[in-house]
């Protein structure tokens, strides 16, 4: 007896250890971007296929990230009919790309041990109902999936929801998704927020100049359940969920106000006054009972940590510096595209010049700052102790975790870095310009 409930012990501890390492949306479980026991590689080579468990391309352009759910791996991308299509990583301007031909849209599972394609399906043909910067691509939206559904978001092309099999289940046209110079509504970017589950629904956030709305879709069948519209500028971040002992609240990043809703019914329980921050990109973060928002242009914007439980309207009045449900404010510090990444006790900030600054998540006191020899667009990640940043140079910088600066290695993927990385059992899942690797080992 005493064998036997060893061995259901052994069971039960494995499941918990494999759902542990599902990272299913977005920077993971509820975009915190950290998961331990992974214990991914320190140091890969891949010209050497040093520490490379395996390699599969992927045809067409996406910054959309992987996701992960037991042994399955989902993507997204674009195929453009133009062969010569492409990104600009480096980009600073506002120009924006002719994709004006037929694209394909395409989902792909992926092997997570082997890294073999296990099903595709292309629910979308044709030619971009909204144009993309040059930077971006015409699938920039990370899937989602709670391991009955995968659902993926194609932009202004719509809402696709599988089975883990790759059935389709339905299809949900969300309009003209067309975000861009906040102040130019000729201006078109590309839509990049990310779509969340949250018990049977899916919450989409889109803000742009022909829409601003958060809205949540029946997983079972794609029938709108609510839609709020916010009166918003344009913004590309993704929604957050707080899930607290009293109550649960939907946190809405957004130029104009930060908000708080209720994500069964769509109603705004709070709101903070931004002031019309534009370029807004990060998803809240949630730790230490806090809500953390960051980001906006131009960069260096304040951060702020919330305590959740607020009503109404809850913006600092005129000579206030806090109140009663703002634990901490910093004036400035904020990235412009990297969402932060709260790792214990400290917060880490990646700006896109390569800055890597540090700040105590209690208190918003500065800890350090170090520079990076890189430019930056994907968010980091981090497991056991390491933070691993992926740069638009192709490199994946490797630092230790904690209140001192530590460069534990420096990895050369050899293509540029746009999407943020994916961690499970003991593997980063990095996406370059032309497809995925699995790095492990050592």
């Amino acid at each position: 007896m005493k064998r036997l409930i060893a061995g259901l012990s052994i069971v039960v501890f494995s499941s918990i250890t494999i759902n542990a390492q599902n990272w299913p949306s977005f920077r993971g479980p509820n975009a915190s971007g950290v998961i331990e026991g992974s214990k991914p590689p320190i140091t890969w080579d891949v010209e050497k296929a040093q520490n490379v468990l395996w390699r599969t391309a992927i045809p067409g352009l996406s910054h959309a990230s992987p996701i992960v759910w037991d042994n399955n791996i989902f993507v997204i991308t674009a195929i453009s009919s133009d062969s010569k299509a492409g990104f600009q990583a480096k980009d600073r301007g506002i120009g924006l790309a002719n994709d004006d031909v037929k694209h394909t849209w395409m989902i792909y599972a992926l092997d997570k041990r082997s890294g073999k394609i296990l099903w595709t399906d292309k629910p979308y043909e044709g030619v971009p109902r909204a144009k993309r910067h040059v930077k971006a691509t015409q699938a920039n939206s990370t899937p989602v999936t709670d391991g009955r559904y995968v659902v993926a978001l194609f932009g202004s092309e719509g809402l696709a929801a599988y089975d883990m099999k790759g059935k389709l289940l339905w299809k949900q046209d969300l309009g003209v998704l067309n975000p861009g110079l906040w102040d130019d509504k000729e201006s078109s970017w590309g839509h990049s927020s990310s779509p969340i589950i949250y018990r049977d629904l899916v919450i989409v956030q889109a803000d742009g100049h022909k829409q601003s709305f958060i809205a949540a879709f029946n997983l079972k069948d794609g029938k709108q359940a609510w839609r709020v519209e916010r009166n918003e500028i344009t913004s590309w971040t993704t929604p957050t969920i707080y899930q607290g002992k009293d109550r649960t609240e939907l946190i809405a990043n957004g130029g104009r106000y930060i908000r708080g809703y209720d994500p069964l019914t769509g109603k705004e329980l709070w709101r903070f006054s931004d002031n019309d921050t534009q370029v807004k990109m990060q998803a809240p973060l949630i730790a230490h009972d806090l809500i953390y928002i960051t980001g906006g242009y131009p960069p260096g914007r304040a951060m702020y940590a919330f305590r959740p439980g607020a009503a109404g309207d809850i913006s600092l009045k005129s000579a206030e510096e806090k109140n009663t449900f703002l634990a901490w404010t910093s004036s400035k510090g904020s990235p412009y595209t990297p969402t932060p990444i709260i790792y214990g006790d400290v917060l880490y900030v990646i700006a896109d010049n390569g800055v890597l600054s540090t700040y105590d998540a209690k208190t918003g006191a500065l800890i350090y700052q170090q520079r990076l020899p890189s430019t930056f667009s994907a968010s980091p990640v981090a497991a056991d102790g390491r933070l691993y940043l992926a740069s638009e140079d192709g490199d994946v910088f490797v630092v230790k975790a904690g209140r001192q600066y530590e460069l534990l290695s420096r990895n050369t993927m050899g293509q540029p870095l746009m999407a943020t990385p994916a961690l499970s059992q003991g593997m980063l899942i990095v996406r370059g310009e032309n497809a995925i690797y699995a790095l492990g080992g050592s």
